[in-house]
């Protein structure tokens, strides 16, 4: 992965953890939100973001072998499924409050659409 794109997903990343503490502190005083599930579907969708950023890179690095690729896409099925029966698990199991860990789950899209923002702001400048 270049150098470049670790700084970028280290800066989305960045983005969500403030997003989420911000929301954590403004809604969840006022009992807008349940904190637990906001912060698990923030954590949910933050270690998801990451496996797949460092998953992709790993199969697309330049010149990879054809048993790499075969593998990266495997472990990249793996997971997937493995966050889906997680995903599962927690509505199931364990009476997640939805609207909440829908919130912490949507920080990450929202980081992403800002760091871009921000990148193209700089670029233009």
């Amino acid at each position: 992965m270049e150098g470049g794109s670790k700084k970028t997903i280290v800066r989305i990343e960045l983005w969500h953890g403030l997003m989420l503490l911000t929301l954590l502190a403004t809604l969840g005083p006022r009992k807008l939100v349940e904190p637990g599930a906001l912060l698990i579907g923030g954590l949910f969708m933050a270690v998801n973001f990451l496996l797949l950023s460092f998953g992709i890179a790993w199969v697309l690095t330049p010149l990879p072998g054809k048993g790499r690729v075969k593998a990266g896409v495997g472990l990249l099925v793996f997971k997937m499924v493995m966050f889906l029966g997680l995903l599962t698990t927690l509505f199931f199991r364990f009476e997640l409050h939805a609207i909440s860990f829908a919130l912490g789950f949507s920080t990450l899209l929202l980081a992403i659409l800002l760091e871009a923002v921000t990148t193209k702001i700089k670029l233009e400048r």
